[in-house]
């Protein structure tokens, strides 16, 4: 007998194609990255404060080196522990490494003892970590086709996160005091340990029943080197599979007696597994452009800004207001209708996007959005033709490319989730932010560009992103075909 949809199931279907009894965990796991997000933007909030008063700004432009270099060493470290101890172990461990820290920056800002610099490349390394864990675990959840029906709801739960997170500060600060949003953070991360546990008991009484306790997810480490099939099931990889993904070195086959039935053991660290499959590596190069371009472009916007608000103050019609208020005023405004814009794309659009456009086609939607505006930057380059741009571009970014950039990972191996996508986004992202602020402070200063030249270079790398997207939709496709079969 089919199983009935509830009210729930039926009202989440105004928004994705809602299966009975999805709703359940697809909400929890909305939750939890909505928590994750809180945090971390209250965080975000205290570290702009204390590394400003800590060094300026030349201690946040070291401090975004210092992220990346640490990640080099605790990247592979993350991936040891994911290839020894079950999903839900290592969330545990790992999610309380970093509330033990936040409650050593609350002791250390009682004892009136500077943190700035530190607190700001930990939060740094805590932002794409915890982030890239979170959506490691969904996509073991769930299969390919329920990952792609899902996720949207899911993602809106990181969206909602980061504007409500913003605004806790403002308020809560002055009731507790400052030093006290380090444990109200803590107190959330605690939260989402929690949901991750409910998610993961509820998941495994839906999906294991049938098989064996030394086999279930909630014994075998979290990196094995199995993927998720249509039917639920972890299956090894077979040859067509490895080809597809492009893995240059086989993974173990599993032996023919009577331990046929174990999973396989994880093939290699975080870095050797990103290395060794085409796949991967172009995800990891579609990250580092699409950071390089986005971080070039809000250095064009803020360049743009700087110089209209000086114009504005020097021509007496700023109204009394300094060139900081103008900029205030501007990033508010345009903050608040970025968010507002990539909420109601999240909520309405990006399913049917997923459902009717298809995951590799979708995946070139946001470099397509880019090359039009940074090609409408060469021919109108006013304030209002960047914001705009970076509008769109922003938007689009936060809800279906991340949606699509996530679902990318659902076809691929449990150690590739776990492990390989810590270096796809971590070092993915911090190597794009850097290499975004070479290109800037390069440009600017040793080659004396402009800022309609600097869009040009985006331009250029836009075009490079473009190519690298049709490569990833091709091989996506083919790998969410034997998954499927």
């Amino acid at each position: 007998m089919t199983a009935r949809p509830s009210l729930l199931d039926r009202g989440l279907r105004l928004f994705t194609d809602v299966r009975p009894g999805e709703s359940g965990t697809a909400l929890l796991l909305t939750l939890n990255i909505f928590v994750i997000f809180v945090a971390y933007s209250i965080m975000k909030v205290l570290r702009e404060g204390l590394v400003l008063v800590a060094g300026g700004v030349d201690a946040k432009a070291a401090s975004a080196a210092a992220q990346a270099i640490l990640l080099l060493a605790i990247v592979p470290l993350y991936g040891m522990l994911a290839s020894r101890v079950p999903r839900r172990r290592l969330i545990n461990v790992v999610t309380t490494i970093f509330v033990a820290c936040l409650g050593g920056f609350y002791i250390l800002r009682l004892l009136h003892v500077s943190v700035g610099i530190v607190f700001y490349v930990w939060l740094g390394i805590f932002s794409v970590m915890v982030v890239a864990q979170f959506w490691g675990f969904a996509n073991d959840v769930y299969t390919t086709d329920e990952g792609k029906r899902l996720f949207p709801i899911v993602m809106f739960g990181s969206s909602a996160g980061a504007v409500v997170g913003a605004w806790i500060p403002r308020f809560v600060q002055e009731l507790i005091g400052v030093s006290q949003l380090f444990l109200v953070a803590g107190a959330l991360l605690l939260l989402s340990i929690a949901i991750s546990n409910l998610v993961d008991a509820r998941e495994r009484r839906r999906t294991e029943l049938g098989v064996s306790d030394a086999f279930t997810t909630g014994t075998i480490p979290a990196a094995t080197g199995q993927f998720r099939a249509a039917t639920g099931e972890y299956r090894v990889p077979n040859e067509a599979y490895r080809q597809e993904s492009g893995t240059f070195r086989a993974v173990t086959e599993l032996p023919e007696d009577d331990e046929a039935d174990a999973p396989p053991e994880s093939t290699g660290g975080a870095f050797q597994l990103v290395f060794r499959s085409r796949y991967l590596l172009l995800m990891a190069g579609l990250v580092l452009l699409l950071n390089w371009v986005n971080s070039g472009g809000e250095n064009i916007l803020a360049a743009f800004v700087q110089a209209t608000a000086d114009r504005t103050v020097a021509a007496g019609d700023a109204a009394g207001r300094t060139a900081e208020e103008l900029l205030n005023r501007f990033y508010s405004g345009y903050q608040g209708t970025v968010n507002l814009v990539g909420m109601g794309l999240q909520l309405f659009v990006v399913s049917r996007v997923i459902k009717y456009v298809s995951v590799p086609r979708a995946v070139l939607i946001l470099p397509l959005v880019a090359f039009v505006g940074y090609a409408a930057i060469l021919f109108v380059p006013i304030l209002g033709m960047v914001r705009w741009m970076k509008t769109a571009e922003n938007s689009t970014d936060y809800s279906l490319n991340n949606t699509v950039r996530q679902a990318l990972f659902l076809p691929t191996t449990r150690e590739e989730k776990y492990k390989a996508k810590q270096v796809v986004d971590s070092i993915g992202q911090r190597a794009g932010d850097v290499l975004a602020a070479v290109t800037w402070f390069g440009g600017t200063m040793w080659l004396g560009l402009g800022y309609t030249e600097l869009a040009a270079v985006n331009l250029g790398l836009v075009a490079v992103w473009l190519v690298i997207a049709v490569f990833i939709g091709r091989r996506y496709a083919r790998l969410e075909a034997v998954a499927e079969g």
